[in-house]
């Protein structure tokens, strides 16, 4: 079932949901790795993105709980973040989220996913990403495919 979500510009009282569904994705994504103990590095991982001019935009639904987030340079293009709650999983957050990302990098969009999350890599190619490289997570260790969705 597709929900309507309001896009929203985040604001530090988004700081707690966004941070909750996002070890909660990756949690339930990648459960070998601990997501609760990088809770501190994604918070500052959001202050050094949008201090480097990345936006953060927030999908609420239609009761006002957060149900995702993403993090989109419209200068480079290069989405950084998408997150969505699992409870709002296939109701259509990942794609207004994605719609957001689109206009505001109206260029076209770059993102790195892990080899391993098939759902990942599988949603982006529904909405036109295409795999242009492999790569390693210098962070993480682990394969990334470089995706790219160019306009038109």
């Amino acid at each position: 079932m597709t929900e309507r979500f309001a896009i929203l510009p985040f604001a530090p009282a988004h700081l707690a949901a966004i941070s909750d569904l996002w070890v909660a994705t990756w949690a339930k994504t990648m459960p070998d790795i601990d997501f609760e103990a990088r809770r501190p590095w994604f918070h500052g991982h959001l202050d050094t993105l949008q201090a480097g001019g990345a936006e953060v935009h927030v999908a609420q639904a239609n009761g006002g709980e957060v149900a995702g987030f993403v993090a989109i340079h419209p200068g480079t293009g290069y989405l950084d973040q998408l997150a969505v709650a699992p409870a709002f999983w296939g109701k259509g957050a990942a794609e207004a989220l994605m719609d957001t990302a689109k206009a505001r990098a109206s260029g076209g969009i770059q993102l790195d996913v892990n080899q391993d999350n098939p759902r990942a890599i599988a949603f982006y190619e529904r909405l036109g990403l295409k795999i242009v490289a492999a790569a390693t997570n210098p962070a993480s260790g682990r394969a990334i495919w470089r995706m790219a969705w160019r306009p038109g």
